[in-house]
């Protein structure tokens, strides 16, 4: 494995981790930029990446544990060189100790901190032997002594202890440690067959003739989780649009929404595309879905995977939720408010979220989706619905909303609500509320 690798792997936790970038947005960049590179190649890059963001409050406990320094107080760099480094000690096999020392030594010389090289070796190599002498699990449990339980799940699944303490008083022990391990997991990539352009039978046997492994998902007969392939983009069938890559719990929003031909479906918060072109294909060439979102940015995101799955009937709106459109008062059989939230349900994807959201952050939040489900539950017909959804794992966001939101609108009553919790490796945590408009 070459030291460019690891070099472009510390640069993109640098910027996330202090800067404030997005994990997928950089990585998918870089993945895309150095695509010429073999599997195995870019396979190390984003485990490296990945698995550093996601385990840095571990990783930190292991260097603190050997440091004179503590891990917040060192130069920027030179923490992201130790976390990059211990992280292929503990989680990736295969490669020596005296590799990945060295490496950190270069990586600190090329950064320009050439006076830190032997504190950078000295600290990694007593990890080393802390690693050696007590293995991973014997080392996290030195870090967790006489700490309480919450703290202990904070360290040993690298989660912020104020959500940890959370999900212990919500969901109880034995929930909030399946759901914290499951944040944890590697996730499969998972499909939806476009049902306009192909069956789940045919998908299948496409995607098989291109060397692709595919197995069934228990929870929706046109649903696969796929492995074994190089990039998406180098798939015909991707490039076709016989497929769209979307989480189950994503899937579900239309699923409950009872969708049929015909209907009008309003989708306000839409980026990237993925409900309303789901909708799509439940309402057929008679329905019609409008995707809005808040940014000429946002939408073209939108209007590309349009465009990529050749769908003809979703069109595609720059639009402020919070704003009301009086042209569409009362007209929408089905309203989809997938409403901003604090992410706590996609860590798996997004792992540096869990680093940057606050308890403050939840209730600004829960304000925000307050105020647009005020003004977009006006666009609801009677006899139509609404479904309220988030990817999140927070009451404050989710349930007390909807029994605000009923409270404060009684022409609407509750038709199902459920938050899904993470399943290892394939669900994301989500929350959907369906919502029917009576007459009063």
């Amino acid at each position: 494995m070459t030291e460019n690798l690891r070099q472009i792997a510390l640069e993109i936790v640098v910027e996330v981790l202090e800067h404030g970038e997005y994990s997928n947005r950089l990585l998918n960049a870089t993945l895309q930029k150095y695509q010429y590179l073999e599997k195995n190649k870019r396979s190390f890059l984003s485990r490296l990446t990945l698995g550093t963001i996601e385990h840095k409050i571990e990783l930190d406990a292991y260097v603190d544990l050997y440091s004179n320094t503590p891990v917040r107080k060192m130069k920027p760099v030179i923490r992201n060189i130790m976390r990059i480094s211990v992280y292929q000690m503990v989680y990736m096999d295969g490669i020596p100790v005296s590799a990945v020392c060295n490496e950190a030594v270069k990586l600190a010389n090329a950064k320009g901190f050439r006076q830190l090289k032997g504190f950078v070796n000295g600290v990694l190599r007593n990890v080393a032997r802390g690693l050696e002498a007590y293995g991973a699990e014997g080392l996290i449990m030195k870090t967790c002594e006489d700490k309480p339980f919450e703290e202990q799940l904070s360290l040993i699944y690298s989660m912020p202890q104020w959500i940890v303490e959370e999900w212990l008083e919500e969901f109880g022990k034995t929930q909030a440690r399946a759901m914290l391990a499951a944040f944890l997991t590697e996730k499969a990539t998972v499909i939806r067959t476009n049902l306009s352009k192909t069956t789940p039978e045919k998908l299948r046997a496409t995607l098989e003739s291109e060397g692709v492994t595919v197995e069934p998902v228990e929870e929706l007969p046109y649903a696969f989780a796929i492995h074994g392939f190089d990039h998406l983009g180098g798939l015909k069938s991707f490039n076709d649009g016989l497929f769209y890559v979307q989480d189950i719990s994503s899937m579900m929003v239309s699923e409950q929404l009872e969708l049929s031909a015909g209907q009008q479906v309003l989708d306000v918060c839409a980026a990237p595309g993925g409900k309303s072109l789901h909708a799509a294909t439940f309402v057929g060439d008679s329905g019609h879905v409008e995707a809005r979102d808040v940014s000429y940015d946002k939408v073209s995101l939108i209007e590309e995977n349009i465009a990529r799955n050749q769908v003809t009937n979703v069109s595609a709106k720059v639009w402020d939720a919070t704003v009301l459109d009086e042209d569409c008062i009362g007209k929408m059989d089905r309203v989809i408010a997938d409403l901003p939230c604090s992410g706590l349900g996609v860590l798996s994807g997004k792992p540096e979220i869990k680093y940057r959201v606050t308890k403050e952050d939840v209730l600004s939040l829960a304000a925000l989706q307050r105020q647009m489900l005020d003004v977009v539950c006006q666009y609801v017909k009677v006899g139509g619905r609404m479904a309220f959804s988030t990817c999140t794992i927070n009451h404050f966001e989710n349930e007390d909303n909807t029994m605000w939101f009923l409270e404060n609108h009684p022409e609407f009553t509750l038709i199902s609500r459920e938050q899904m919790l993470p399943k290892p490796g394939l669900l994301d945590g989500f929350y959907i509320a369906v919502l029917e408009r009576k007459e009063v």
